[in-house]
Formats: structure tokens, C-alpha cells, sequence
């Protein structure tokens, strides 16, 4: 196939990208959390936008952003929980693969997980203690270690040692985290 004189895309840009990215994030995010911290103290809800009231150009841009962040994370971390339940209906109920399928397993599984998340009433207390024990190994330590087993870097190498070295540290300040939160949910 004739590719008209442009050369292919290689794997450096997009990885100088990811890099870029991987180092941005926890920058950002880091930021936010100690000025956040900084101008509302304690004093903040578990929903942030409950705690503000002015102005409201800015709530409603936040709300926006909070509802894309929630749809794309929410597509990332069920993905596995959709393959399993459309696998399940394939294999075992006899369902033929399809579109409809899809739309169907898709929107009852949201449905139901929005129907338990609004009728649990202390759901924000328990979203810290999730976020402490299952979405931050699956984001933080779980990558080193996946790293490991694929690329096996020299035994006691700075790879290695810095890998094994923050294996630990990550787990301390996971267990911390939730810990805390666990702890202001029973103070209030």
C-alpha cells in the first residue's frame, strides 16, 4: 500500500507523550489537592461542588468536566466488568453476539450501579475506602510490578531496586489514605 511519500508513525512520539503524561498528572493533581487544602481547610464536603456557591459560571464548567471524567473513567475501569458479562451471556445463556447485546448488558449494568449508589447512603464514605483498596493498586503499584514480570530488569539494578522500593511505600500510603478517610467518616 502506497503511503504517499509520509513516514509511518514510529513509537517514539507517542511514548515521549505518555512519559510527558505520567509525570503531569500526579503534578497537577498534587496542586490541586494542597491548594484546595490551603483555601477550604477541613471544611469541604465529600463533594466539593456541594461546598461551593460562588460563582456559578464556575460550578456548572466544573460539573461539565466532573460528568466527562466520570463517563471516560467509568469506561476504563468497567470495561473488564462489560467483556465478562457479555462473555458470560455468549457462552453459557447461549446469546448470540451483537450490537444489541452490548447496548443491553451495557445499560443494565450502569443502571444497576447507579440504582446502588444512590440508594447506599453513606456511599461517599465508601468510595474513599474503594479508591484506597481497588482503584489505586490498579493505577499505582500493579503497573511496577506488570513491569517487572515484562521487562525483567537486571537483579539489583536501579530499575529494580527502585521498583521493589516503591512497591512497599505505595501500599503504606494507600493503607494511610484509606485509613484516614475511614476515620473521618466515623468522626462526623
Amino acid at each position: 500500500m502506497q503511503s504517499g511519500g509520509i513516514q509511518p508513525c514510529t513509537m517514539l512520539l507517542p511514548w515521549l507523550v505518555l512519559l510527558f503524561l505520567v509525570y503531569l498528572m500526579p503534578c497537577l493533581r498534587w496542586d490541586v489537592a494542597f491548594i484546595g487544602y490551603w483555601v477550604f481547610g477541613n471544611g469541604v464536603d465529600d463533594n466539593i461542588l456541594l461546598t461551593l456557591h460562588r460563582p456559578t459560571w464556575l460550578i456548572a464548567t466544573t460539573n461539565i468536566f466532573v460528568v466527562a471524567h466520570v463517563i471516560g473513567s467509568y469506561q476504563v475501569y468497567a470495561m473488564p466488568v462489560f467483556d465478562m458479562i457479555e462473555a458470560y451471556a455468549v457462552k453459557s445463556l447461549k446469546y448470540n453476539p451483537s450490537t444489541l447485546l452490548r447496548v443491553c448488558v451495557r445499560t443494565v449494568f450502569v443502571a444497576f450501579t447507579l440504582v446502588v449508589g444512590m440508594t447506599i447512603p453513606f456511599f461517599g464514605g465508601l468510595m474513599g475506602f474503594f479508591g484506597g483498596f481497588a482503584l489505586a493498586p490498579t493505577s499505582y503499584y500493579l503497573p511496577c510490578i506488570i513491569w517487572l514480570i515484562i521487562k525483567k530488569p537486571r537483579r539489583f539494578g536501579l530499575s529494580w531496586c527502585t521498583n521493589w522500593v516503591s512497591l512497599p511505600e505505595l501500599v503504606n500510603i494507600i493503607m494511610k489514605f484509606t485509613y484516614t478517610r475511614c476515620l473521618h467518616q466515623t468522626n462526623q
